[in-house]
């Protein structure tokens, strides 16, 4: 049995949080991450980053998080319910991006370890992660790039890999209310543990150090491109969906409020601004039409 090594994975996902903030703040060119650490009554902490009111980014947040306790939240094991009663650390960095310009998608990523312990049994443990995007305004190109990327970083791992975790994110990120998938998608994998720990860790090192490959030329492609007010309402509206989605399905927004995690850092995923419009329908084949026709369901990249 490989060895679990606790300290290399937050010692991984740290450095990572440093290097994606430093890569953002370089591409906006103006704004800088503010940096709150918290503590958790319960246990552990973390350091949550935001990035506001900057030239390309509006409103981006990076966060570091180690917490830990003697019982597991109900979301963790609403689908493992033998774990329940057990010790618990969970340690990840999760982030989103909501730019300024309607041409550039909004982006989400996530990588994360969990590890459930009990006295006089072996500990039972698990990697999660992913990245997917959400444009308001796609083009093929930027969404052929981010699949080309995720295809690129999950292929040393198995020929497989990338259609079931492609697969398995246009499943997650979906909102049956709505009829639609959050975005383009891109990867998403959780209770990954059947490869050992030391294959495990590094598909999850490549996904996390894969997001910045991804989003980056996507950014600096597309936010010099101008825009309208219309744009701009349309931008709000559909931030709307983001909002639903993270308020009513995501794992893990209810995973760190069960948990007694800090709201403020949670919640950080919200976009500063978003709007609702009482059945809107988009004019027939516009562009505002045609993301929903063509971009909102799961296709093959």
């Amino acid at each position: 049995m490989q060895d679990v090594s606790k300290s290399a994975v937050k010692a991984f996902l740290l450095e990572l949080q440093d290097r994606i903030c430093q890569a953002l703040e370089a591409v906006d060119g103006e704004a800088k991450f503010e940096q709150d650490e918290w503590q958790r009554e319960q246990g552990g902490g973390g350091r949550s980053r935001v990035l506001r009111h900057g030239a390309v980014i509006e409103q981006g947040g990076v966060n570091f998080s180690h917490v830990f306790g003697d019982q597991m939240p109900a979301s963790a094991t609403a689908h493992r319910p033998e774990l329940a009663g057990r010790r618990f650390e969970a340690m990840g960095v999760s982030l989103v991006i909501h730019p300024n310009n309607p041409y550039v998608p909004t982006s989400h990523a996530n990588v994360r370890f969990f590890i459930a312990e009990k006295d006089g049994e072996p500990p039972v443990w698990w990697f999660g992660g992913g990245f997917d995007l959400t444009p308001f305004y796609p083009f093929d190109d930027d969404c052929l790039h981010w699949h080309d990327t995720a295809k690129a970083i999950c292929q040393p791992f198995g020929d497989e890999v990338y259609a079931e975790h492609k697969a398995w994110c246009d499943k997650y990120f979906f909102l049956p209310h709505r009829n639609e998938t959050r975005g383009v998608g891109g990867l998403f994998f959780d209770d990954l543990n059947q490869w050992g720990f030391e294959k495990s860790f590094a598909y999850m090192q490549a996904v996390g150090n894969g997001y910045l490959t991804a989003y980056l030329p996507i950014v600096e492609k597309r936010h010099p491109l101008p825009f309208t007010e219309r744009e701009r309402e349309f931008q709000l509206y559909r931030r709307g969906r983001y909002v639903e989605f993270n308020l009513v399905y995501d794992r893990g927004t209810l995973f760190g409020l069960q948990s007694g995690g800090r709201t403020e850092s949670i919640l950080m995923s919200m976009p500063p601004l978003a709007r609702w419009e009482y059945c809107y329908q988009p004019a027939e084949d516009s562009a505002e039409a045609r993301l929903s026709q063509h971009y909102l369901k799961p296709r093959d990249w």
